[in-house]
């Protein structure tokens, strides 16, 4: 508690309850909890566009033109980092994209930002290593094994940790990005008098909840797919 003010100055999670699964403990936080809210919209927002599918036409207009500009930048987007060959990431990132935006500008809806948790950011850059590594060894194969050892074998730890830091860098890069707007944000607010609330903090959450986080969801999912196709691209073009 800063003193001379009644704002809790408590960056940490809050855990809502446990769950206890035998002698596994299950923490509801607030990670999970505006996870899932945002997972709900999602899903209810998905489902709206599928009913209307039905009723799109050929000429878009409305909710059609929205969604077929998305789809279309992001293919762009996709096509231009990757390549045609990998254009079948698009489905995956493309969820990634929308999940990790909604949760960056989560805040301008009094959420606490889910990649404000390093939990969360570093489930999402182990998926990208893993594909990084399964799809090097589709593409290259033994080439893509050989090539920890080069230039020559002495360098294999040190091309080992190069390889698991990226998903660890992928991940801060993130949440330390979103983590610091929090918090900057709850410092505003702490030391903001009521009744000019509404002018300063308004205009930072603009900044630091909208722009970074659409800034730092391109920079994630852009960073990742180069990632992927640094490691296939003597096979991928």
């Amino acid at each position: 508690m800063v003193k001379g003010t009644d704002v809790n100055m408590d960056f940490d999670i809050k855990n809502h309850a446990v769950l206890k699964l035998g002698s596994l403990e299950l923490w509801i936080t607030d990670t999970i909890v505006n996870t899932w809210i945002i997972m709900a919209v999602l899903i209810i927002f998905a489902v709206i566009v599928r009913i209307k599918l039905k009723k799109f036409s050929d000429v878009p207009k409305g909710l059609q033109n929205v969604v077929e500009m998305m789809v279309e930048a992001f293919d762009n987007f996709l096509r231009g980092t990757v390549g045609d060959r990998l254009m079948f990431l698009g489905n995956w990132f493309f969820t990634v994209f929308v999940f990790v935006l909604i949760s960056n500008i989560s805040g301008l809806f009094t959420l606490r930002p889910p990649t404000a948790d390093w939990a969360f950011t570093v489930a999402i850059a182990l998926v990208t290593f893993f594909l990084i590594q399964i799809l090097a060894i589709r593409y290259r194969g033994r080439a893509y094994l050989k090539s920890f050892l080069e230039p020559f074998f002495l360098f294999l730890p040190l091309n080992l940790l190069g390889e698991i830091a990226r998903p660890i860098s992928l991940s801060f890069r993130l949440y330390g990005n979103i983590l610091s707007g929090t918090i900057i944000m709850t410092l505003i607010y702490t030391i903001t008098p009521i009744f000019i609330r509404f002018v300063i903090p308004a205009a930072l959450h603009a900044y630091f909840d909208l722009f970074a986080g659409v800034l730092q969801t391109y920079i994630f999912c852009a960073l990742s797919l180069s990632f992927i196709s640094s490691a296939a691209i003597s096979e991928a073009e």
